[in-house]
């Protein structure tokens, strides 16, 4: 992955109207098309106001319309920062954090916090090949039964390609009735499946799927190319991210956080640096 730092931020969008002109050009790349002109027309800034008239008939154009931009009145170099430092940290920045670099209150960091992590919200194409399966859960310590039946957690059931991407979903239970759909869904026929000895899993060949397993109870973690490292090492840093950066989150809002670290995994061989990746799903 190329690497964009500060400097090269702070070169490409060093105030709001060269953010906007990104904005336009990015959504526009032919040109600005005008409804009342029937056509691709020349279109110049308005002044003094986040938008673009056509030079025939004056219609107005507003970039940020449609976009997490949209009514907000925190400046649009602010909101480009604000997807920087979130692209350019290892395990994510809270919103606590982005008040503090970026001079808002608690309230709009949040806010743009939250709607720039909407933009990490995807669905990778359907997996084939080797692919592991495996659940986790995810809440506060608290006493009592760990792991699968613990009480007050979320369980969170994933899917890892081998040397591919992942997909991680919070569901409300771990039952074949939630899991297969999720498999299918993801997963197709004929492809490889590695799982652990949970009873879940067993129905597996019956879907369509090879199935080989690995018995962890017995502390049997592989056996030849049968193992569920690739999932469990994006388990290991999925937690220490939530736990590092945001210390605990609620099931309300688990996914998009979950979204996030997945987003993040899946683009960690792009070419493109991050900040762009995230900047172009606007």
């Amino acid at each position: 992955m190329n690497k964009y730092t500060i400097a090269n931020f702070n070169k490409d969008f060093p105030n709001d109207d060269t953010c906007l002109d990104w904005l336009k050009d990015y959504l526009y790349p032919e040109g600005i098309f005008c409804k009342y002109c029937s056509q691709v027309t020349k279109h110049h800034r308005v002044s003094n106001r986040p938008c673009y008239a056509c030079d025939y008939c004056g219609n107005h154009v507003y970039p940020m319309a449609g976009t997490i931009f949209e009514k907000s009145t925190t400046p649009l170099k602010l909101w480009f920062y604000a997807i920087y430092l979130i692209s350019s940290t290892r395990c994510g920045i809270s919103a606590k954090q982005l008040q503090r670099e970026l001079g808002v209150t608690y309230k709009t960091a949040w806010r743009m916090f939250h709607q720039i992590r909407l933009l990490l919200d995807e669905t990778p194409n359907p997996m084939s090949g080797e692919v592991e399966l495996d659940e986790t859960y995810i809440g506060g310590k608290r006493q009592g039964k760990r792991g699968r039946g613990a009480e007050g957690k979320t369980p969170v059931f994933g899917i890892a390609r081998r040397e591919g991407k992942v997909v991680a979903v919070s569901t409300p239970d771990l039952q074949i009735a939630t899991v297969y759909p999720i498999v299918k869904e993801h997963i197709l026929p004929k492809s490889t499946i590695y799982t652990d000895e949970y009873s879940i899993y067993d129905g597996l060949r019956k879907q369509g799927y090879s199935h080989k397993r690995v018995h962890h109870a017995s502390k049997v973690w592989a056996i030849g190319n049968a193992h569920t490292n690739t999932i469990e090492g994006f388990w290991s840093l999925l937690k220490r991210s939530i736990n590092g950066v945001y210390h605990s989150v609620s099931g309300k809002h688990l996914q998009s956080y979950i979204n996030e670290y997945s987003f993040r995994y899946n683009h960690r061989e792009d070419n493109s640096p991050l900040f762009k990746t995230i900047l172009e799903r606007i």
